[in-house]
């Protein structure tokens, strides 16, 4: 009778013990998977972050309000960069809408940040972003539509972006055009490229971002 009885108890004790055990566990953070870094750190790469690796380097440009925009505004943010041009009627539609479907995923945080950069600074005023926006739906602060010196904003899409592999200075026959979003990280660094006119690509974005925002101790709204 002693001896059930002891069986019993110690039946019982292995239960307490077990829910004590799965609520602790249950109040852990959830683990994140930890996307890459990707390029290293070059001579004229100057913006610190940490250790060797490639970062965005310090720019200035003009947003669609007409209010000068520096990368400075960007940091401690995660944020979604695109080069674009308005009057394009190839690929540049399905990446504005693939954009605006990030966009919407992310408004409602204060952290998450897009930024859009024309490639036809000649012809995308800031009159012309702003419209651009308005027709988004893009609200300011969360998405900027940027433009400026043309060989500024062709040396940030090679160099600093990594977005084009093609080469040139920005002069009057060089032309970028890449469908490609890069991610960003609260230190300026590249943490993944997705094509955006791949719906599955951008699925995959939503989903990194969120990873993301657990690895810089962001929460899921702001």
């Amino acid at each position: 009778m002693k001896r059930a009885g002891l069986v019993n108890l110690t039946v019982l004790l292995l239960i307490v013990v077990l829910a004590i055990a799965g609520w602790w566990y249950a109040q852990q953070p959830a683990p994140f998977r930890v996307l890459p870094v990707y390029g290293q750190r070059t001579e004229g790469n100057t913006t610190k972050a940490d250790g060797n690796y490639h970062v965005i380097d310090r720019f200035e440009l003009i947003d669609q309000q007409g209010q000068r925009f520096t990368n400075e505004q960007l940091r401690g943010r995660i944020y979604v960069a695109d080069f674009f041009f308005a009057n394009c009627r190839d690929i540049c539609p399905a990446m504005t809408n693939q954009m605006a479907r990030v966009y919407k995923e992310y408004k409602a945080n204060k952290e998450i940040c897009f930024v859009s950069h024309t490639v036809d600074p000649s012809r995308d005023t800031v009159a012309a972003l702003a419209a651009y926006a308005q027709l988004h739906d893009a609200e300011y602060g969360k998405w900027y539509f940027l433009t400026g010196e043309k060989a500024d904003i062709y040396k940030l899409a090679r160099n600093s972006y990594l977005l084009s592999a093609t080469e040139g200075d920005g002069g009057t026959n060089d032309f970028v055009h890449t469908q490609n979003f890069a991610l960003i990280d609260t230190l300026g660094r590249i943490r993944g490229f997705y094509d955006g006119t791949d719906s599955v690509e951008i699925d995959k974005l939503i989903l990194d971002i969120r990873e993301l925002m657990k690895e810089s101790g962001f929460t899921s709204k702001q």
